[in-house]
């Protein structure tokens, strides 16, 4: 049990890292999902206020590391110890949204009382030839995923016969068989079906970044363009990599079948690889920061210019609503990465679109 927390706790030190640090990251023209100026964003009490964020998510943290490493060694029951790995994620999750929650309404309240925006000039900054560069690596870079994935199914329907009545489908984390399945072509394809499926949605966020909405601060357009242009570019690399890795450990379990392997690698690998990926995502978001704001640049040039205010289409900060706006995809406000326009039809097609698919092709495919 203790080598399964530590485990865990390798995978979850990163998050804990990269959700106090999310403050820190975000744009500096806003903040808990707030837009503000950058001159703001660099003042005493915008300071204190990220600071008192991130220390209340450090508490946090550190209590739930006790509570995982108190509560989880008296534990000797796998199915306990995943229940209990399970709420204190969530708890985790929860407690983190309702501080964010706090401080966004701090801030907003205080944006309205200050006037922060009275005395700036508003105004939407727009490059024409942002499109026009390399702003994502090319969707070709997919194809090694998509060739492993069907010469892992080719390998499938070879050797099909071969392989015996029964399919392990489930391992604990001592790498004991905790479910079965009987043999079916169905359930020997469920794996190259993933990998395609996973490479395909890999493949739709790579072409996210690049058709997303461009998003340039008005108080220093040129450099802000390349910001993005970097931002998007180095999240693209990640995603073509994470794709091949994720596939080739698929293929890698699929290839258990066919031959016998140590079975703490059928465990560990996909921990491993879960933490690299964690630990990549962390290095990543704290060196290059939301749309580029950490990539180093020149210091603001403190004009009356500021961003567009659109507080009034950001529910709770987190989620675009704006039924004007004809972009579906556009940058988060609070957090590292990409949302999406609710208000746009496509965005729930999109969405229901990906959740059946990962629900039901698993049901069809092992019925």
């Amino acid at each position: 049990m203790t080598s399964i927390i530590l485990l865990f706790l390798f995978i979850m030190v990163p998050v804990f890292i990269i959700t106090m640090l999310t403050p820190y990251l975000t744009r500096k023209t806003e903040s808990f999902g707030v837009s503000i100026s950058e001159e703001i964003y660099h003042s005493m009490e915008m300071k204190q206020t990220r600071k008192k964020y991130a220390l209340s998510m450090g508490f946090v943290s550190i209590l739930a590391t006790i509570a995982l490493i108190g509560i989880g060694v008296r534990l000797d029951n796998e199915n306990a110890l995943s229940i209990l790995l399970a709420f204190i994620s969530f708890t985790y999750l929860l407690i983190s949204f309702f501080f964010y929650l706090y401080f966004h309404r701090q801030i907003k309240q205080r944006k309205q009382d200050e006037q922060w925006v009275t005395n700036k000039k508003q105004q939407l900054s727009l490059n024409l030839h942002f499109r026009d560069q390399k702003l994502a690596f090319s969707n070709l870079w997919f194809i090694p995923s998509f060739l492993v994935a069907f010469i892992t199914a080719g390998l499938s329907i070879r050797f099909y016969e071969d392989l015996p009545s029964s399919i392990p489908m489930q391992y604990d984390f001592s790498g004991n068989v905790t479910n079965w399945a009987d043999k079916s072509y169905g359930v020997m394809l469920l794996m190259p079906i993933m990998q395609i499926f996973l490479t395909g949605l890999f493949l739709f966020i790579n072409t996210i970044i690049t058709k997303a909405k461009q998003q340039i601060d008005a108080d220093n357009p040129e450099e802000s363009a390349m910001q993005n242009r970097i931002f998007r570019r180095r999240w693209s690399a990640f995603i073509v990599i994470t794709s091949l890795g994720l596939v080739l450990m698929f293929s890698f379990i699929q290839f258990s079948f066919f031959q016998p392997v140590d079975t703490e690698l059928l465990v560990s690998i996909p921990l491993i690889l879960s933490g690299a990926i964690i630990i990549t995502t962390m290095i990543l978001s704290i060196t290059t920061g939301q749309g580029g704001s950490r990539v180093k640049k020149k210091s603001s040039s403190g004009s009356d210019v500021i961003d567009r205010d659109d507080d009034r289409y950001w529910k709770l900060g987190q989620f675009y609503f704006n039924k004007n706006d004809p972009a579906v995809f556009l940058e988060k406000r609070f957090g590292i990465g990409w949302t999406t326009n609710f208000a746009r039809p496509l965005t729930w097609v999109i969405l229901l679109g990906i959740i059946a698919l990962a629900a039901g092709l698993p049901l069809l495919l092992t019925m």
